[in-house]
C-alpha cells in the first residue's frame, strides 16, 4: 500500500512517502503553508498525485504518553485530510521525532536555513518509518 507520513506544523510541514511494498520511506518535501485549509488541500493534492492510499499523520504526545498542546491541531488537520481525501487517516505518535531529525542531520552535518527546511521532512520520514515497523511487526505476529 502507498502510505504518505505527515509532520503537521503551523508554518512548514513535512511529507514522506512509502512505495507498495512498504519497504521504505522516503522524504518528498517540506511544505511552507501557514493556511489550515489551503495547507490540507495542497496535502490531499499530493495524496492523489502520488497515488496515496492512507496518510499517517503525527500526533505530538508528551513524554508521559498525555496529549501536547499540539495534539488537537493535529488531529483536526487529520479530520479535514480524511475529508478532503476521503481517505484512511491514521494517527501516530510522534514523540522524538523532531529531536531525532536534528540528531541525523547533526551527523550529515547540516546547518542553517538548509536545516530549517529539511527538518520537518526528516521528521515526516521518521513518523512513516516508525508506523511501517508496526506494521511488519504487526503482520509477522499475525502469521504466527
Amino acid at each position: 500500500m502507498i502510505i504518505m507520513g505527515i509532520d503537521y506544523g503551523e508554518a512548514r510541514t513535512g511529507v514522506a512517502i512509502c512505495g507498495k511494498s512498504e519497504m521504505l520511506a522516503s522524504p518528498i518535501g517540506t511544505i511552507n503553508e501557514k493556511d489550515f485549509e489551503t495547507l490540507a488541500q495542497k496535502i490531499a493534492d499530493m495524496a492523489k498525485e502520488n497515488k496515496a492510499e492512507q496518510l499517517v499523520v503525527g500526533l505530538p504526545l508528551r513524554t508521559d504518553g498525555k496529549p501536547s498542546e499540539k495534539a488537537e491541531k493535529c488531529k483536526k488537520f487529520a479530520e479535514l485530510l480524511k475529508e478532503l481525501k476521503g481517505l484512511n487517516v491514521v494517527m501516530w505518535d510522534e514523540r522524538c521525532t523532531t529531536v531525532s531529525a536534528h540528531g541525523i542531520l547533526n551527523e550529515t552535518n547540516v546547518r542553517g536555513k538548509k536545516r530549517k527546511a529539511v527538518v520537518d521532512t526528516v521528521a515526516a520520514t521518521l513518523i512513516l518509518e516508525g508506523y511501517l515497523n508496526y506494521r511488519k511487526k504487526r503482520a509477522k505476529e499475525n502469521a504466527e
